[in-house]
């Protein structure tokens, strides 16, 4: 016998033959260690997954983000300027009964128009509301007017436009709103 397998030997007093001591306990510990490393190996793995999937969903949200950043970014800016706009067709209302400012108010009509013109190239789009259905979505109701001739909750007057940037609510248009005259106060009346 080799030398190294003398020490691998054990021999029984009583047996004859010698037999090989298996090294079962080391097997079992090896198995063990394996089954915990592909174990860690798949919750890395899972874990790893995850994070990617975190990682290419926050890509995704910054982009879009980033998106609207540039999309929405002159909207302080026009914001702003509908006051302007208010302002200079409160001048024309007010200068159209005066034959005096006429070539005055023609000026502010043209510089209205240019503004407006100006604006939409940027997106901003005025909210027609007369003769529409209200809707709290742009409409801010002012206030509520008896008539008969018009469905109730349709808006009749406009005190202040409105105005959408894009696909977004810029500024609401302030609304009185057709309500339908009360029948008491209509009977106490004839």
């Amino acid at each position: 016998m080799p030398e190294e397998e003398k020490d691998d030997v054990i021999y029984n007093i009583g047996k004859e033959e010698p037999y090989i001591e298996e090294p079962v306990q080391e097997i079992t510990e090896e198995s063990a260690n394996i089954e915990a490393l592909k174990k860690s190996i798949s919750e890395l793995n899972d874990k790893y997954l995850r994070l990617y999937a975190e990682f290419e969903n926050y890509k995704k949200f910054a982009a879009r983000q980033k998106e609207d950043q540039l999309k929405y970014a002159t909207e302080s800016l026009l914001k702003d300027l509908l006051t302007v706009i208010d302002h200079l067709e409160l001048a024309l209302q007010h200068s159209s009964n005066d034959k005096v400012s006429d070539p005055l108010a023609q000026g502010v009509e043209m510089t209205l128009k240019e503004l407006k013109t100006l604006m939409e190239r940027y997106g901003l789009v005025n909210i027609d509301s007369i003769g529409k259905y209200f809707d709290p979505n742009v409409h801010h109701a002012m206030s509520q007017i008896e008539d008969d001739g018009v469905e109730e909750n349709t808006v009749i007057e406009e005190f202040r436009k409105g105005y959408m940037l894009k696909d977004r609510l810029l500024r609401a248009a302030l609304v009185g709103v057709s309500k339908k005259p009360n029948k008491s106060e209509t009977k106490e009346e004839e």
